[in-house]
């Protein structure tokens, strides 16, 4: 303790960020896609960033989706990362796992086909997208 409200305030704030921070690291190390899996995504990310803001812009998506869609593309945007791009192999997980929760989300609110309207790339990368979001497989909810 500094002996200082405001600086062990600062110090107790910078401490839970960074282990916030080592947090999410260790569960991109975990859960980050693994062999082929990053390399598809890599290779899909110009057809999806178009994706997004073709979605984006659909006005007869909800709202929701739209605002989601749009935050995504700032976030994409923002010259900051939460894992900066230069480490390796997570530098550019989070971002596939981020567009993934996000494209998820946008499925379950606005359905596959409103995703297919919007596809710009080929059938085999809608069919990768697919694979790699797990859109392909059942939903459980009803």
């Amino acid at each position: 303790m500094t002996g200082s409200w405001g600086w062990d305030l600062l110090i107790g704030i910078a401490a839970a960020l960074l282990v916030a921070w080592l947090a999410l690291i260790g569960t991109l190390a975990i859960v980050r896609p693994r062999g082929n899996l990053l390399r598809e995504a890599l290779r899909l990310l110009p057809d999806v960033l178009r994706l997004v803001r073709r979605l984006a812009a659909d006005r007869d998506l909800p709202r929701g989706v739209r605002v989601r869609l749009v935050l995504l593309l700032a976030y994409l945007a923002m010259p900051l990362d939460l894992v900066p791009d230069f480490i390796p192999v997570l530098g550019y997980a989070d971002d596939a796992i981020i567009i993934t929760a996000v494209l998820r989300s946008v499925v379950r609110r606005a359905g596959v086909h409103a995703v297919r309207r919007h596809w710009p790339g080929t059938d085999d990368g809608f069919a990768a997208l697919t694979r790699l979001t797990g859109l392909d497989k059942p939903s459980t909810t009803t």
